[in-house]
C-alpha cells in the first residue's frame, strides 16, 4: 500500500512538471511574438489563492498598442489571450481603472505593464 502511494504520488509530481512545461511552452511563444512587434511592458498581480494575472503589451515606435497578452488562472490550464480592445490605443490612454472597473488583479498588472521602467 505504502508502495502504491509513492508511485502515486512520483506519477502526480511528473505529470505536474509536463504540465507546467507546456503552459511555460505556450507562454514564451506567445511572448516571443509580442517581442517581435516592439518594446514590451509587463505586469503581473500577485495571490496566492486567487487568479493570478500576467499582462504584456507591446508598443510601436509611437507608444501605440501593436499586440497584448492576458494570462489567467489558478491553473496549468490558463492560455495566454489576446487583449484586442487595446490595439491601437496610446499608452498614455491606458486607464486601468476604466479598462478593468470590475477585476483588481487586471488592474494591478496592467498599472506594472504601462508604468515607466527606469
Amino acid at each position: 500500500m505504502t508502495q502504491a502511494l509513492i508511485l502515486f504520488a512520483v506519477l502526480a509530481w511528473l505529470l505536474q512538471i509536463a504540465l507546467g512545461w507546456w503552459q511555460l511552452r505556450r507562454f514564451n511563444r506567445a511572448f516571443d511574438r509580442l517581442c517581435r512587434l516592439g518594446a514590451v511592458g509587463v505586469g503581473r498581480s500577485g495571490g496566492r489563492f486567487r487568479p493570478r494575472v500576467v499582462l504584456a503589451l507591446a508598443f510601436d515606435a509611437d507608444r501605440r498598442v501593436c499586440g497584448s497578452m492576458l494570462m489567467r488562472g489558478l491553473t496549468i490550464f490558463a492560455r495566454p489571450q489576446p487583449l484586442a480592445h487595446l490595439h491601437g490605443l496610446h499608452q498614455r490612454d491606458l486607464r486601468p481603472d476604466v479598462i478593468f472597473p470590475e477585476d483588481r488583479a487586471c488592474r494591478s498588472a496592467l498599472s506594472l505593464a504601462i508604468a515607466p521602467k527606469s
